[in-house]
């Protein structure tokens, strides 16, 4: 699977969670991981949904949980739907309470969604109104709230998804090679820099030719496109974390000008910087 992609999720390090709250979500990310723990409820479509080596068709309510860097996406027939999604970090499991008795099952749980879980009817009946009120609540409650999902999804009816052969890591590492994986560190670390492709060439002692063909054929996109969605990610989290000037998020993420930034980000978000970030704004909820 070498179009896996990295997401950048708006998870501060602050954030005990957060809910992304989508009324009619668009589906058109590909197969996709992050480091965070995730939630997804899709209502009101159906369609195909991919969690590491499982696809298998799916229909509303569809109720799934992912772990850190498990690769997953949802393709439906229809934007007609409503989805909400949850997403904490994956240090949740370093919190010394989940340590105590009382938590073993929700830790249990944690450690069964790095192989992805979708859960039974039964449950799904027990969960969403709770999940479709957290985007409702504020303050302190939301983390009894969150809590509680936590708690009815451990003690639920639920079946793994991933066979037992696969290995999200593995996989992730596979879908690029050894220098290509140099390369995407690389671009990951220094996005925020001026960077040429004969720069980046040498670091796998490559002509340019060569390497944008070798680039190219491993990731299926160019190097300057893959540098761009780079970029475009970390300019989507600071929009939705900070409240810095467009034009000030334009230079912090390596672009040098403001009219070819707002090009791109419109190009691979579908709206302008500005545009997301009021749409960000009102989907996202931080706690």
């Amino acid at each position: 699977m070498k179009d896996i992609q990295k997401e950048i999720t708006p998870i501060a390090d602050d954030d005990l969670f957060i809910v992304l709250n989508f009324p009619n979500a668009k589906f058109d990310y590909p197969v996709h991981y992050h480091p965070d723990y995730e939630i997804n409820l899709v209502m009101n479509t159906s369609g195909t949904r991919i969690i590491g080596d499982n696809e298998e068709s799916f229909t509303s309510p569809d109720l799934v949980m992912t772990g850190p860097n498990l690769p997953h996406a949802w393709r439906v027939v229809s934007d007609e739907n409503h989805t909400i999604t949850i997403q904490f970090s994956d240090k949740l499991l370093d919190f010394p309470m989940f340590n105590k008795r009382l938590f073993s099952s929700i830790k249990q749980l944690l450690i069964e969604s790095q192989r992805g879980i979708s859960f039974s009817d039964e449950t799904k009946a027990t969960v969403i109104e709770k999940i479709i009120r957290l985007t409702r609540l504020q303050g302190f409650h939301t983390v009894l709230e969150f809590l509680s999902i936590l708690y009815d999804l451990s003690i639920s009816n639920r079946q793994v998804l991933v066979s037992n052969r696969y290995d999200p890591g593995e996989i992730v590492a596979k879908s690029k090679s050894r220098r290509i994986s140099k390369v995407c560190e690389y671009i990951d670390k220094h996005h925020h820099e001026p960077m040429k492709l004969s720069d980046v060439a040498s670091l796998v002692n490559m002509s340019e030719s060569a390497f944008s063909h070798f680039f190219k054929k491993k990731t299926g996109c160019t190097f300057i496109d893959y540098l761009n969605n780079v970029r475009i990610s970390h300019a989507s989290q600071l929009l939705s974390d900070t409240t810095h000037p467009v034009t000030e998020i334009c230079y912090t993420c390596g672009f040098n000008n403001s009219s070819n930034f707002i090009r791109i980000f419109k190009k691979i978000k579908g709206m302008t910087p500005s545009e997301y970030r009021t749409h960000i704004q009102q989907i996202l909820i931080k706690y």
